[in-house]
């Protein structure tokens, strides 16, 4: 079977606009968690989030650009130049119709939809709204395909595009549906990863009416705890990670310095509820037991877990349960963080950051912290990492993705010469 390695990371995300401050910021367990500034937030239960301070100038996107695309896309282009400018000048040396696109995103253009339904709408005021004053762009707002699309323009490529909306779990199965192509022959390039830009005043209602985002407005650094037993909800976030992903040959045949193999991907559905989830883990683990068997990889060889770790008793616990299920005692033995802890819950994009993270450990050697962690709950009694970065040579990661509507979906990176 062709082999699907990773050659280039771009990351934009909360506290850090890049791959390396990305790296450091996780590392030092420092979150880039704060009051909402995007818009007044008073009128709301949850008036948090982790935002990113995106330049769209910095990434070389003009005003032209900025007027055309939602955030969620100029998050996206950022990160695909970031990471194709790190895997070489002959990346596109091959054919064009050989290199793919593949995005990840659970809302889309959240933000310019809602602002131009304002204004079409007179704040709401009209019910039939005067597309006179909508801008020009709209249309591409509608569609999320407008990222894949962006970027196959920009770098005029012509092989497989899609963009994956599976919520939360998005950013993993947009990897997920790269490694495909790429074993299935249909392309030996393909840009990969997600982006999401939800802080809206929309998407933090939608929270609120269910409860899901935490209350905590006085502590904005402290009110994302993974596994902590007085937490109360995750902190949205936005952000967004793009790889490029490459049949090994190809890699190896212009020397491409390469981060890790993708060797396992599975997903499953629930079929229980749109927002609940099973207390045994049922679906998680068997995704998580489907993709290190997939990979190759015994349990106790499993060097590093990125959790989902949302920061919700309910999901915290249905993901520590899942891994004692699929990985025995095993899961006792193995290091484990959340790094939404840090960089907030960008939805969608949240499992590519989450992929990045795991590509970086494998490649430096150090496991992130679960920021916050202080009171552990009793019912999440694995190694969750509190507070303090570790050493751990990780030959094989593994990272799991939760979301609702019953997403549940797993992959593992390994070291190559460990995959080999």
């Amino acid at each position: 079977m062709r082999r699907a390695v990773v050659t280039g990371i771009g990351v934009v995300a909360p506290g850090g606009p890049s791959r390396e401050e990305f790296w450091h910021r996780i590392i030092d367990g420092k979150p880039a968690i704060r009051r909402i500034s995007a818009f007044d937030p008073t009128p709301f239960r949850s008036q948090i989030a982790a935002e990113v301070d995106f330049e769209p100038s910095r990434y070389g996107l003009t005003p032209r650009d900025v007027r055309r695309m939602d955030r969620f896309v100029q998050m996206a282009v950022a990160c695909a130049e970031e990471a194709m400018t790190e895997s070489g000048p002959d990346l596109m040396v091959t054919s064009p119709e050989r290199v793919g696109v593949s995005l990840g995103s659970a809302v889309g253009a959240t933000i310019t939809l809602e602002d131009e339904y304002v204004v079409a709408s007179d704040h709401g005021l009209d019910w039939v709204v005067d597309h006179r004053h909508a801008q020009p762009f709209l249309y591409q707002a509608l569609v999320p395909s407008s990222a894949a699309t962006e970027l196959a323009v920009r770098y005029g490529l012509h092989g497989p595009a899609a963009v994956i909306s599976t919520g939360c779990t998005s950013g993993i199965d947009s990897i997920g549906h790269a490694l495909a192509l790429i074993q299935d022959g249909e392309a030996d390039v393909m840009i990969a990863g997600a982006s999401d830009a939800p802080i809206s005043p929309i998407t933090v209602a939608c929270f609120d009416a269910i409860r899901a985002t935490t209350p905590e407005n006085g502590s904005p650094e402290q009110a994302s705890r993974p596994f902590d037993n007085d937490r109360k909800g995750f902190v949205l976030g936005e952000g967004a990670a793009v790889f490029v992903i490459e049949e090994l040959e190809h890699a190896r045949s212009r020397g491409a310095k390469v981060y890790c193999e993708i060797t396992g991907y599975a997903a499953r559905a629930n079929g229980f509820h749109m927002t609940g989830l099973r207390p045994d883990g049922l679906e998680l683990g068997l995704a998580v037991a489907d993709a290190l068997d997939q990979a190759k990889v015994n349990p106790e060889d499993v060097g590093y877990i990125s959790a989902h770790g949302s920061g919700t008793k309910q999901n915290d616990r249905h993901e520590t349960a899942a891994y004692k299920r699929a990985m025995g005692e095993a899961a006792r033995n193995v290091p484990i963080s959340s790094i939404k802890s840090v960089v907030g819950h960008s939805l969608g994009a949240i499992g590519s950051i989450e992929m990045a993270a795991c590509a970086l450990v494998i490649d430096r050697g150090i496991v992130p912290p679960t920021a916050n962690l202080h009171t552990p709950d009793p019912e999440c009694d694995l190694d969750y990492t509190p507070l303090e970065a570790r050493e751990v040579r990780a030959d094989h990661v593994l990272s799991a993705g939760s979301g609702f509507g019953g997403f549940q979906s797993a992959m593992v990176f390994s070291r190559l010469a460990a995959a080999a």
